[in-house]
Formats: C-alpha cells, structure tokens, sequence
C-alpha cells in the first residue's frame, strides 16, 4: 500500500493512504493544536480522520474540521469526484468531524446524509438547506455491494448524545469516531508503538470517555454482537490495528471500574447549545476526580422514563438550564418537570446557565429545588461573558466540590476500615511540608503537599504524589510547569492556615499572599524557604493519587540558615 502526503502552511498537513480493499483513509494532521474541546492540554497536537469506502455505491464516513477546508477537499477531489458519492455517514455532529458537511453538500447535492436521528436533527439546524437523509438505528445495515454491508452501532453520549459506529463486515473495520481514538498527531497510521501512545490514550479516555463509563460499556455490549474486528478506524489520532484487544480492554477495565461507583451524579443539559458541552465536559472531569460516576442526558432527546430512573439512582443532579424556545424546548420543559416530581430531599444540586439569549433563567429552578428540600451543591454558575479557561477551571472544580461533598461519608468509612496497627505504623513516615504552584494560561493553582522525594540525580529530578481530586492535577500533566516550594520551620504556619483553607470554585488562591514569579510562569511564595521550578517528565497512576516525575530546572534557597518544615502523622490512612 503506497501512501501519499501533501503539506500545507500553518502545520496542517493531509495523509491518505488504503487501510483495506477499495478504502481509503483521510488523515487531517494538526501538529500544533495545543487545547481542544473543554482547553484540556494537548502535547502532540491532534489529527481529524475520515474515511473512503468504495462498492457498487461510494460512502464518506464523516469529514474534517473547517480548518482543512480548502485541503481536505483537495485531497478528496484527487482520489474521487465527490458527485459520485452515494452516501456521506455522520458518526456525529461535532465540529471537528462535522465541519465540512454544509461544504460537501454544496459540490455534492445528490448526497444521502446517515446518521443517528438525533444527529440528522442537528444538521437539519445549522446546514439550513434541504438534504437527502437516511436514519439508522442499532443493528440497522446499508449495503454499498461487492460485499461492503455496513452495520450500524448505536453509542450515545461517546462523547455526543447523536454517536453511532458503523462496521464494514467485509474489511472487519469498525469506525468509532472519537470512541478509542486519541490526541496524537503523527505520520503513523497505526498503533505500533504501544509505549509511545498509551498516556495520551488515557489521557483522552480521563477527559473525554471516562465520565460517561456507563454509556462506554453499553456501546462495548453492542460491539460485541458484531464479531471479529481486524482494524478500529478512530476519529483521531492513529487507527488501532496491533492493540485493539489491550486497548479495548482497557476501555472496559477503566468504565467497570467507574459504573461500580456507589454515588452517581446525573447531568441534564442542551447538547450543542451555547457553551453547554464543554461546561458540561469540566463539570463531568471534576465529578470524576473523585471516583463518583456520571451520566449526561441531553434535556431534548430523553424520555420521561429514562429521566426518572437515573433520578432515582442519582445522590446528585445538575442541570443546565434549557432554552426556553427553539428546537426540542417543548421536551426539554417536560423533562425538566419530571426531575422535579422525582428527586428528594438527601440529594444535592447544581445549575449552570451556558448564557444563551433565549435560556430560562437559573434562578426559579435554585427556588423549585430548594423548596423541595435539596441543598446545593456548587454554587450556581451563570456565564455573562465568553467561557475561557478559568471559565471551564471554574466548571471542574464545581464538580469537584459535589463529588467530595458527596463522598464525606464514605471517606469517613474508608479511614476507619483499615487495621489500627498498620495504621498507625504508616502514619510514622514522616515527609516535608511543601506547596505547590502552577499557572498555565489564566489559570493558577496550589496544593499542600508532604509525599514529595529526590527521584533523580541525572538529571535532577523530584517525585510528587498528587490525589486525584485536586483542584491542582490538571495542571500537572505531562510537560506542564510549576514551582515545588519548600516551607520553613518556624514560618510556615500562616501559609499552611492559607493553603489549607476551602476554596471556592474559581477562587484566586493567591489573594493576599506575597509572590514574585518564577522563569517558568508559575508563583514563588515569598516567605517559602526554597523553591524548585520543575517540569512534568512522566505520570504513574495509583489508586487514589497520580505520582509525578518532574525534572528540576532551577532553585534557590532564600535562608540559607533555615531549616525545612517537617509533616508528623500519627495514622497513615489520611493527611
């Protein structure tokens, strides 16, 4: 198989090269893509992957993100007339897969558009021009001839409510779109090297797959009814063809692990509308952080039922407050009632309002539920202005707070159940008193730290161990920068009673304490004793805590006569 490649400014760059008999794969290759969807950090930039399928009829499964416009359709046109296209498939209809279908449809008219109903709902809304279309529903087939029959998978909410598979029998290709794919821009086509790739697959399956395990497990059901699968053509990054059984297996092993979570939260929201997805996206992450499961539901596609059950099943509920008019209101209003006639008064609660013109306004739903006896869990989130990253920040750690509120009984339990002795005897390890800083962008951080350790002499390098609920994890990703700073002895007291304090989502953790700026962006506490300035080299994960190692690039002790801070536990089994 010969593969071709032509290169664009800006880093955009187009491959294509035949994956199996009569199809062709589209790679759209965004090198220098360094945030995507809810700004979570990208460090190997991105790729937007499409796919030819060639019988008796001719399908395009899906397309590319604007960006490409004037490339993909060049490099379509070189390997096809796109009039002869039969059928364009829709996996879904975000941007990044979807952008280019009002462009197709322009060059190809006579198209039939298949997808999910959901799906051909929402491009019914922005195309704004009359298309032929066709729905599909799980187990639903389209012949192409010569063998090609695609079969149809249904998989909402991965990570969009309209999602479905299709899966070629011939070729054994199972066509995922973001479901197994990954942020990773590079000329492989496969998935070779395991080593090279794996953190950026669980990176990808933590931000975007994670919190909706349920829904992940539920597609897998599905996928397993369709029999042998030779190659999983994902929506990014490489095609899985030398691991899909360990990293499948890995999606299974990780969602079994979250849908076994006692507590739940469900949140209801308008997909597509606003900023709804990506503050629905950081409120998910945050939720997650604490090992409490989640599960979206689009307020205008669900049926009463399915509202209260997962009410019924939910310690928490969020909503995000619906357009009052336009498309699916109607339904939307209906399910809205139906939360209300079934929650009760143990759960907790959470509103945000993306900031469209025609939402309804948060505040009557603060007053219904509160009526009902609720408590609210975060503070209501009401967007005036354009989301940025602090905005999305602000979302995760809301989230963060009602899966931690949530979770005080079990963590209680959980300190209980461990053997005294033991407890007692790994509390004798002792550790420093630390804090941790960090900015990336607009948005800073800190953390009380005392599991820090020389990891390294060459080069110098520090291991951190960091709980998974910290406000401060994501900005210690790999590559990400921050200031390790070392507490003194008989002056640190005012920082730890700072430090340690509850902060509010979104709150400036700085406010009132002196700090100059280190090389690499983030804070230097100014009564710290020394500092560190490090940079995320690796991550291992552990139960409950991520442990870093980070590379030290610069220090100063600024009291050579001091002493450092020391951390005495007497248990082991809490801080």
């Amino acid at each position: 198989m010969v593969a071709t490649q032509q290169k664009a400014p800006s880093r955009l760059t187009m491959q294509t090269q035949e994956i199996a008999e009569n199809t062709t794969a589209f790679r759209c290759l965004d090198w220098d893509r360094d945030r995507f969807d809810i700004e979570f950090g990208l460090q190997n930039g991105t790729t937007y992957n499409s796919f030819l399928i060639r019988g008796k009829s001719t399908a395009l499964v899906d397309t590319s993100h604007q960006k490409f416009r004037d490339l993909y359709q060049k490099t379509l046109a070189g390997v096809i007339d796109p009039q002869e296209l039969d059928y364009l498939i829709v996996s879904h209809t975000e941007p990044d897969h979807s952008g280019l279908v009002a462009d197709l449809l322009e060059i190809a008219p006579e198209v039939t558009v298949v997808g999910a109903k959901v799906a051909i709902q929402f491009l019914e809304n922005f195309v704004h021009r009359p298309f032929q279309k066709q729905v599909v529903k799980n187990g639903d087939r389209l012949d192409l001839g010569n063998g090609h029959v695609l079969e149809f998978v249904n998989a909402p909410n991965l990570h969009w409510p309209d999602t479905i598979f299709s899966y070629d029998r011939k070729t054994q290709i199972l066509y995922t779109c973001d479901a197994f794919g990954m942020h990773y821009c590079s000329d492989r086509l496969y998935d070779e090297n395991l080593a090279e790739i794996e953190a950026d697959f669980r990176f990808y399956y933590d931000c975007l797959m994670g919190p909706n395990a349920r829904s992940v497990l539920s597609a897998m059901k599905r996928m397993d009814k369709l029999g042998d699968i030779a190659t999983v053509a994902t929506g990014h990054g490489p095609l899985l063809r030398y691991h899909i059984g360990e990293l499948t297996g890995r999606y299974r092993q990780w969602s079994q692990s979250k849908s076994k979570a006692q507590t739940s939260v469900a949140i209801f929201y308008t997909s597509d509308y606003g900023y709804g997805d990506r503050i629905v996206q950081a409120l998910a992450n945050g939720i997650g952080k604490t090992e409490v499961a989640v599960e979206t539901v689009d307020l205008r596609h669900v049926d009463p039922q399915e509202v209260r059950e997962l009410v019924g099943q939910a310690s928490g509920i969020v909503i995000g407050v619906p357009p009052a008019s336009g498309n699916g209101a109607e339904n939307a209003s209906a399910a809205i009632n139906t939360i209300f006639a079934t929650v009760n008064e143990k759960q907790l609660f959470g509103l945000f309002e993306p900031g469209g013109d025609r939402d309804v306004s948060v505040y009557p739903l603060r007053s219904k539920l509160e009526e009902l006896g609720l408590t609210e869990g975060f503070p209501r989130i009401v967007l005036s202005q354009l989301p940025d990253e602090a905005t999305y920040k602000l979302c995760e750690e809301a989230g963060t707070d009602l899966g931690q509120k949530l979770n005080g009984d079990r963590t209680i339990q959980s300190r209980k159940a461990i053997d005294s002795n033991l407890n007692k005897a790994l509390g004798r390890i002792s550790g420093g008193l630390y804090i941790i800083t960090a900015t990336k962008e607009s948005v800073s951080s800190a953390m009380v730290a005392s599991w820090v350790a020389q990891a390294s002499f060459e080069p110098l390098g520090i291991s951190i161990a960091v709980a998974k609920d910290r406000a401060i994890e994501s900005l210690m990703q790999v590559g990400d920068r921050f200031v390790l700073n070392v507490l003194e002895e008989d002056n640190h007291q005012h920082l730890m009673r700072h430090f340690l304090k509850r902060f509010s989502p979104g709150a400036d953790r700085f406010a009132g304490i002196k700090t100059t700026q280190a090389e690499n962006g983030s804070p230097i506490l100014a009564d710290a004793l020394a500092y560190l300035e490090c940079e995320v080299v690796s991550r291992m994960e552990c139960s409950d805590h991520w442990i870093t190692y980070s590379q030290v690039t610069a220090g100063r002790v600024s009291n050579p006569d001091g002493m450092p801070a020391i951390h005495h536990r007497k248990v082991g089994s809490y801080y």
